[in-house]
């Protein structure tokens, strides 16, 4: 069975951001790494790839010059259980980046994110859709998304 594995392409900066992740999440690591030859396109012995574990997931980080730049059209969604778990991934992956609306961020160097409650899922899907919605209506008023506050506009529906 094939496996997906997502390909982040930076300009010259993979190691950096690599390095960045590892220092967030737990239980993550290098796996390989590929340098530039004489032959280029980099500057010989650069870092070319580096494929990389967090929490199981494996990515590869490029750097391939500028010719490409991340958007928000593909995140990596972050799974949380706790707000503690929102707090510190929100925190650590904003670092120099920027926040958005409803739990998405863009770190520094432009890869998008999404930090979840896996709370909410089960809020908004409920089968009372006035709840679900007033689950809603609270998260598009936030940028970080507050575990009590979603609770709480479920409980008040």
């Amino acid at each position: 069975m094939p496996s997906i594995t997502p390909f982040l392409w930076f300009n010259d900066q993979a190691e950096q951001a690599v390095n960045f992740y590892l220092s967030i999440f737990e239980d993550s690591r290098i796996l390989t790494h590929a340098r530039y030859g004489e032959v280029g396109p980099g500057p010989e012995g650069s870092i070319m790839t580096i494929e990389f574990e967090l929490q199981g997931q494996k990515f590869v980080a490029l750097n391939g010059g500028p010719h490409f730049t991340f958007s928000e059209a593909v995140s990596f969604v972050v799974n949380c259980e706790t707000a503690e778990e929102v707090d510190h991934y929100w925190a650590r992956l904003s670092e120099g980046g920027e926040q958005s609306q409803c739990g998405w961020l863009k770190d520094k160097f432009g890869v998008s994110w999404q930090i979840v409650p896996t709370l909410l899922q089960r809020l908004i899907s409920d089968a009372n859709r006035d709840k679900a919605q007033m689950v809603i209506a609270a998260m598009r008023q936030m940028q970080k998304l507050d575990v009590v506050a979603l609770q709480t506009a479920y409980d008040d529906a």
